[in-house]
C-alpha cells in the first residue's frame, strides 16, 4: 500500500554516515525530509546533494533536519563526496543512509516489492522510482511526498517554500495560494467565520464568497 500525506511515516533503523540511525529518534522535536537519489557518482545527484548541502542551513532555521538515501553502500557516499564538493562547491554534512538491502527504498514506495534483495549490480535505470522527497513534521506523519523522474533535477528552493507554508498553516487557520512565498497575503480558512475573521487577523479582502485574503499572520 501506498504512504499518503497524513500516514504515520515508517519507522527503521539504518547505517549512515554518522553511524546508526534509528528514525523516529533521529527526528526528535522537529521537522524531517528523507530524500532519496538512483545511484552516487551520477551527474544529476551529484548537482542535487551540493544543493541540499548549500541550503542545510535554511532548513535548520526551521528545525528542520535532512537525511538522504540511495542504495549505495556507506563507504561509497564517504568516496562521494568530494566530488559533489568539487562540482557543487558545498561539503555534505548531513547523513547519508546507505540502503544496499532495498528496506528502506521498498518501505517508503521508491522501489518495487518486487526489486529484489540487494543494491549490487543496479543501475541508475534500475533506480528511476528513486528520487523520492518526504517532509515529516514533529508528529511523526507524512506531510509532504514528491517524486521526480530520472532526468529532472529537484528545486529544493520549493521544498522550502512548502515548509514555510505547512509550518505557518499549522499554527494559523489559513492556508496559502498558488505560488506564495513567505510574507505574502495567506487565505483565511472555511473554518473561520467572517466574525472571528476580524478578531483574529483584523482587516480582510473578500475576492469570492469562498476566498478570502489577509496579512500573513505572525508569530
Amino acid at each position: 500500500m501506498s504512504l499518503r500525506i497524513n500516514d504515520i511515516a515508517p519507522d527503521f533503523t539504518a547505517e549512515t554516515t554518522h553511524g546508526p540511525v534509528s528514525f523516529h529518534e533521529w527526528i526528535g522535536d522537529g521537522w524531517a525530509v528523507l530524500f532519496s537519489h538512483p545511484k552516487n557518482f551520477t551527474p544529476v545527484c551529484t548537482t542535487e546533494l551540493g544543493t541540499m548541502a548549500g541550503l542545510e542551513g535554511e532548513f535548520k532555521k526551521r528545525n528542520v533536519k535532512i537525511i538522504g538515501i540511495s542504495v549505495d553502500p556507506v563507504a561509497d557516499h564517504a568516496k562521494w563526496q568530494g566530488d559533489i564538493k568539487t562540482a557543487t562547491g558545498h561539503l555534505v554534512q548531513y547523513p547519508l543512509i546507505g540502503d544496499k538491502d532495498l528496506k528502506v527504498a521498498k518501505l517508503y514506495d521508491m522501489l518495487p516489492a518486487g526489486a529484489g534483495e540487494t543494491s549490487e549490480g543496479r543501475t541508475p535505470a534500475d533506480n528511476a522510482t528513486v528520487r523520492s522527497v518526504y517532509v515529516i513534521g514533529p508528529d511523526r506523519k507524512i506531510k509532504l511526498v514528491l517524486t521526480y523522474p530520472m532526468t529532472t533535477g529537484r528545486n529544493f528552493d520549493e521544498i522550502l517554500r512548502a515548509i514555510d507554508s505547512m509550518q505557518l498553516t499549522a499554527k494559523h487557520q489559513v492556508a496559502t495560494p498558488a505560488n506564495w512565498k513567505q510574507g505574502e497575503d495567506v487565505i483565511i480558512t472555511a473554518a473561520v467565520s467572517n466574525e472571528d475573521a476580524i478578531k483574529r487577523f483584523g482587516a480582510y479582502e473578500t475576492i469570492l464568497p469562498y476566498l478570502r485574503k489577509t496579512k500573513q499572520p505572525t508569530g
